[in-house]
């Protein structure tokens, strides 16, 4: 068990007694964050960063903290979202490892790593932590919510659920609800996880960790976060060579597993286990359609629909890669949709980018002046 805390981490403490929405209470919680630029009175000139389900909060360099961050190249002086203009946060999920509260974290009840014991976690738990570290830092209405990946999830909930909170939003490979081709691969991540004989109902510890579950869940991860057509540019296939090859029988022997591999190994032992199964199942409970629904999980497409339809925003931008198989482009031409039904003078930017899911992580020739058209529109 352990957490990955970046330098230059700040923490807002949640309320003494947070209650998560399938049950259960958070108790001593806090988040995770981090912030470039300066506010404006009422911080109506800030941009909230919602990150997909691994990022810490560390999305570039700052005072704090000098090291690259996962967004670097968009996000500071003269950049895509310009630190010298926008008030920018970024927000470390609740229930990941990397600062803000998670099954990694200690239960202050036991004075033990929470493990299994933490309560189950939803979408809809992230985003509400997320509004608290909103309302803790005096924002009274952000300029825009942005949110990649889970984060679109994340962010499409805090609308929801927070009417009013913000001006814009900008939904980058986001979805309002999960797919049962994504909650299929997901199942199989967290299968491998808790079936490797070492995570021994999430009770591992260093000595006893269950890397070969966490490499294989990383690796079914890595495949479907690009495309088939990035992948054959990237490796075609090509052969290792000859003292780069496994001795063993059907090891490694293409170029792509290698690749693939090391992907893996580095990614094993930076990010806990359990927190990964938490997260990847908040992704497939997720369905904004269940704001209008009878109860959790009885959503329909219409309800999806109302989901979207309820949001009130000024403006708003849905971003999708054309190549994504994890987060397809119908996803955010349906966000688009739905939040101009609403009555958002809302568009879907619908690119040709090869580098599929991942491509807002990669493609900045295409992301970065998409971004910061839509900044510069608000």
């Amino acid at each position: 068990m352990a957490e990955f805390i970046p330098p230059g981490t700040r923490w807002i403490d949640l309320p003494a007694q947070f209650p998560m929405r399938r049950g259960g209470t958070l108790r001593g919680a806090r988040m995770a964050y981090e912030t470039w630029g300066t506010p404006a009175p009422g911080g109506g000139n800030t941009v909230l960063i919602l990150t997909g389900m691994s990022p810490d909060a560390h999305a570039a360099a700052n005072p704090g903290n000098p090291e690259r961050g996962w967004w670097e190249p968009m996000l500071g002086h003269g950049a895509p979202i310009d630190t010298d203009r926008w008030h920018v946060v970024c927000v470390n999920t609740l229930g990941s490892c990397k600062g803000s509260t998670g099954p990694a974290s200690i239960n202050p009840a036991t004075g033990e790593p929470y493990r299994l014991d933490f309560p189950e976690l939803s979408i809809e738990d992230c985003a509400d932590a997320a509004a608290h570290v909103v309302r803790e830092l005096g924002i009274g209405k952000l300029a825009c919510v942005v949110g990649n990946s889970m984060g679109g999830m994340v962010a499409l909930s805090l609308l929801a659920r927070r009417p009013g909170i913000a001006r814009t939003h900008l939904n980058i490979s986001g979805a309002a609800r999960a797919l049962s081709w994504t909650i299929a691969i997901r199942s199989l991540q967290r299968e491998a996880i808790r079936l490797d004989p070492h995570f021994a109902n999430g009770r591992y510890d260093d000595g006893h960790y269950p890397e070969s579950g966490m490499r294989m869940a990383r690796k079914l991860g890595v495949i479907t976060y690009r495309s088939a057509l990035e992948w054959h540019g990237r490796f075609g296939r090509v052969r290792l060579d000859a003292d780069r090859m496994d001795d063993e029988p059907f090891g490694m022997e293409f170029e792509v597993e290698s690749y693939l591999e090391a992907h893996a190994r580095r990614f094993v032992r930076s990010f806990d286990p359990n927190c990964y199964l938490y997260l990847s199942r908040s992704m497939d409970w997720f369905d904004l359609g269940d704001h209008c629904a009878e109860r959790p999980g009885a959503a329909s497409d219409a309800h999806t629909l109302a989901g979207l339809e309820s949001i009130r925003v000024e403006k708003a931008l849905a971003i999708g890669a054309e190549t994504d198989i994890l987060f397809p482009v119908e996803q955010q031409r349906a966000i688009a949709e739905g939040l101009a039904a609403g009555g958002a003078q809302a568009r879907l930017l619908s690119m040709p980018s090869p580098q599929g899911h991942d491509a807002f992580l990669v493609d900045y020739a295409r992301f970065g002046p998409a971004v910061r058209g839509f900044l510069d529109s608000i």
